[in-house]
């Protein structure tokens, strides 16, 4: 299991000498030349939020500067293995004091790391509200409350700037849509399955995080990833219902349910009746 650290031990792990305070640090990355450039995977216990450039990010993106977002919450993994050394800055922020507000945005929960690639304009947006939390952070008896608000309008920049993002790598995630419907034939291409699928699932063979790729898929379709197995499901099952004499609890496992009364249910509160209803309809 990775160690966890919270935001001193971090700094410290990180080779970075930052206060003794686990409630919020800004970091200028420039002034710490010997920063830990390779890392087995460690846990956050805390919000990470960081603009960086002169770092390899792959696959790099078109017409994109040469800056990256990170954003990582509290629970989140992390690892890295950096060429050399990079620049930007960092606002490291105690769980208790952003959960409120970060818990309004899906993109606080990518727990693969999924950088944003920004434009010039994003750029320097990003990095003046970074720099100016920078400045506020260095002045004796610094406003905790400031900080936190610089913190709060860099979340909603990023809202915006990651809704771009999906625009500007359409071709890319309309592959990631394409695949995710192809993933779906093919997960019910057995007449029985185990388990009920799951959007973790299909995230995983995207590589992508449940949250990143569940905005996706919503982004491109107007539905999230459940709503679209869910769809499916019931596609299925009334196709069974229709088309063949197995029984309701034969058709309920061959699903994935671990129960057949679990599938009326499920059956019941998407369509508004029973399975028996609909098959002798």
């Amino acid at each position: 299991m990775a160690k966890s650290y919270n935001i001193p031990a971090f700094l410290k792990y990180i080779n970075i000498n930052g206060r003794n305070d686990d409630g919020v640090q800004v970091i200028h990355y420039d002034e710490h030349k010997n920063i830990l450039l390779k890392s087995p995977p460690v846990q956050l216990e805390f919000y990470l939020m960081a603009i960086k450039s002169n770092i390899d990010v792959y696959p790099p993106v078109e017409e994109m500067s040469s800056s990256y977002l990170f954003l990582d919450k509290p629970g989140n993994s992390m690892e890295w293995d950096l060429s050399g050394p990079f620049i930007g800055y960092g606002i490291f922020v105690n769980a208790k004091l952003l959960d409120k507000f970060a818990k309004d945005y899906t993109f606080t929960g990518y727990t693969r790391h999924e950088a944003l690639f920004l434009t010039d304009r994003e750029s320097k947006i990003l990095y003046d509200l970074f720099i100016k939390a920078y400045e506020e952070y260095q002045r004796d008896g610094f406003s905790q409350d400031v900080l936190i608000s610089y913190a709060t309008l860099i979340l909603s920049y990023t809202q915006t700037f990651y809704e771009r993002q999906f625009e500007a790598r359409s071709k890319v995630y309309n592959k990631v849509v394409a695949d995710f419907y192809k993933q779906l034939d093919q997960y019910f291409e057995n007449d029985s399955k185990e388990e009920f699928p799951t959007v973790n699932y299909f995230a995983s063979k995207a590589n992508l995080s449940v949250n990143y790729f569940g905005d996706v898929i919503k982004h491109f379709t107007g539905q999230s990833p459940i709503e679209h197995i869910h769809q499916y499901i019931i596609q299925i099952a009334k196709k069974k219902l229709r088309e063949t004499k197995l029984t309701i609890n034969e058709i309920a496992y061959s699903l994935g349910f671990e129960y057949p009364t679990y599938f009326t249910r499920f059956f019941r509160q998407k369509t508004g009746i029973s399975p028996k209803i609909f098959r002798n309809q």
